[in-house]
Formats: C-alpha cells, structure tokens, sequence
C-alpha cells in the first residue's frame, strides 16, 4: 500500500489500489472463493481461480511444495501457440504471477476492505477497530488453512508486509519464508511522532473521517488523474504507469465503502511497526528496496537488514515504492531462488515435524 511517510498527497494510493500487497506461493490447485475475499487470476485445471490486486494489499503466496501447477486445455493452447497467456484481473502482481506459477502454486489476495473483497462498514463495529493488521494477518492464515493447506511463503510489498509479519507471529507454523519489498516503515505511527504533533495528527484524522471533508477529500482523489500522479510519484521509471495500471488501480476504489475503508485507515496510527515484529519473526527473511522510493527511503530501511531473521538485504537500482510492477526483472528471480533455497526442510528436521501442527 502507499505509505503514510510523506504528504497527505500518498494517502489516496491505500484504498485506490486497495488489494493485496501480499502473496502466498503454495502448491494444488483448485477453486475458491474464501470467506469475504476476492480471489481473480489465471484458469487453472477445472475452473478460473481468481486473483485481483493492487497493494495495499500486497500479496502472494507461494506454496513450501514445488509441485507445478496442472493448467487446463485453454493454457495449453495457448502456449503451443506460442502466445502470451492473459492474466485478466486488476492485480498489481499480474507480472509475477505467470512466472512464479510455472513452478508453484501461487494466489494473491484482495484483503478484506481492499479490492474486490467485501467492505464492512468500520461503524458497523462500534469503537472496536475492525481493519487493523490483526484482522489481515488472521484472515491470511485462515486462508493458508483453509485454502492452501500447507505451509506457504509470503510476498509482501508496502503495508502489506505488516501484514505478513504479524501472520508470521500470530502463527509461526504457517509462514515458510518471507520476502518484503518496500515495506512500510509507518511514519506516522503515533510512536514516531514528537508529543507536541501528536494532538494535531488527531484533529486531522478526525476532521477526515467525522466529517463530510473526509468524503469530499476521498472524491477528489479517486479519479484517473490523481491516481496517476501518484503512481508516477513511487514509480521511478513513469513509463511503467500505463494507462491500463491506473484503471486496475482505480476501478476497486470506486465500490461502494472504499471511501469508508480508506478514512477509518488513515486513522489507525497505532498497531505494530515492523522494527517490533521483526525480532519475532522464527521463518527466514530476505528484503529488497527499490532505492529510488520517495515514500520509504532507503537508508532508513537499510536498519531493518541487521535483525538476526532477515538473511539479506538487497538493493534493487533505479527502482521506486512498486518493486514488483516497476521490475518484475529483478523481482521474480529473488522470488524464485528464494522459494527454492528454503522449500526444503533440512536433512536433521522430520518434514512429520514440521507439518505435524497442520
């Protein structure tokens, strides 16, 4: 998702590409429509299974197995043929997706309030705060259970890797390996803020969602204009934010309660930062920066490389906030040698043991 790091300008990118800055690389395939969520994606054996996205969510899911997929007639015609197979869905990961799935099982998800998913009212829920983290993370593993069944490894770009690290803490067991893209250092977190800013962030973010400011504001942003200028502020190189990319980021923001979704985000200032749930962390974990992001800069998250769980740190150059869009060319490889280096359990650990708590 967009980060909050910088000017209220970055803002709008959370609920207008609301998806799934997430995904989870796994290994049988099947159809699905899990509880609440949004899944849009390429045919696979018997019918389409459904993947749609943009970050804020920021996900993909890749399965421990590296079983390949077993794809329908319509995919083997098309690759006798020679031609390009479509992914047709409103996914910010349809340049991964295709070629982390000739090797794995692979779902990226529309997170409840983003995307295609449903979008309950935040009001709905009284003072209890509904789209945290917490609730991401649990509708995650419940998916990992639910639909994957096996262990999986996480792709998280932006917030979305918030996401993946408090699934990881939440359930250990599931999550194989993570790899984090750009994660969202969360600057407006109400712990980084100085104790004299911190009565005027809450006047603001309740100007936005107590008010009819908030709807006016929203209505300003979600339109093919402003969603390009924001693209073209976290893209590095602008020719990759194609006119087909804004309407795929655009259109899910449009539903009915994105609005609603995206002001009762703004003002979630508290929950986990990724310097707390790192240390937690017991499944390995690679980072890649495009070092040309304006929202997550570099040399702030070059820290989050010294935490025993992360195994490297890697620079991708002359890249912006969306690593998997923006350079699927550098990302896709790591994706891939990652997934493969630690797929399978080493000789000294009982595979009985590590799947025993599924």
């Amino acid at each position: 998702m967009a980060s909050f790091s910088t000017s209220a300008r970055v803002l709008p990118v959370l609920s207008l590409h609301p998806k799934r800055n997430l995904s989870i690389i796994t290994s049988s395939p099947s159809s699905v429509h899990f509880s609440n969520t949004h899944l849009h994606s390429l045919k696979i054996r018997h019918k389409s299974l459904g993947l749609s996205s943009f970050e804020p969510g920021g996900f993909v899911v890749c399965s421990a197995s590296n079983n390949y997929f077993s794809v329908d007639e319509q995919m083997k015609e098309k690759q006798s043929s020679e031609e390009p197979y479509e992914v047709k869905n409103s996914d910010h990961w349809r340049k991964n997706i295709m070629v982390l799935a000739k090797s794995h099982r692979v779902y990226s998800i529309d997170l409840i309030g983003y995307g295609y998913s449903d979008k309950p009212n935040p009001r709905d829920f009284f003072d209890k705060p509904f789209y945290t983290f917490e609730t991401w993370a649990s509708q995650l593993n419940d998916f990992c259970k639910d639909v994957v069944k096996d262990q999986a490894f996480f792709i998280c770009n932006s917030i979305g890797g918030l996401v993946g690290l408090q699934a990881a803490v939440m359930e250990p067991e599931i999550c194989r390996g993570m790899i984090l893209l750009n994660i969202s250092l969360r600057m407006l977190h109400i712990k980084k803020q100085p104790w004299y800013g911190r009565p005027l962030i809450r006047s603001f973010q309740n100007l936005l969602r107590n008010t009819a400011a908030g709807k006016l504001f929203y209505k300003m942003v979600a339109t093919s204009e402003s969603v390009r200028n924001i693209l073209c502020q976290c893209y590095n190189d602008t020719s990759q934010v194609t006119e087909e990319l804004v309407e795929k980021i655009l259109q899910p923001g449009l539903e009915t309660g994105a609005a609603d979704v995206f002001l009762e985000f703004i003002c979630y200032s508290g929950g986990p930062l990724p310097e707390e749930l790192l240390p937690q962390v017991k499944c390995p974990v690679l980072i890649a920066w495009g070092d040309k992001d304006p929202w997550e800069p570099i040399e702030l998250g070059r820290a989050y490389g010294n935490f025993d769980s992360v195994e490297d740190f890697i620079v991708l150059p002359n890249v912006g906030h969306c690593p998997q869009d923006e350079a699927p060319h550098l990302v896709n490889p790591l994706v891939e040698s990652f997934v493969t280096r630690h797929a399978t359990p080493p000789a000294s650990v009982s595979a009985a043991s590590l799947y025993s708590s599924n």
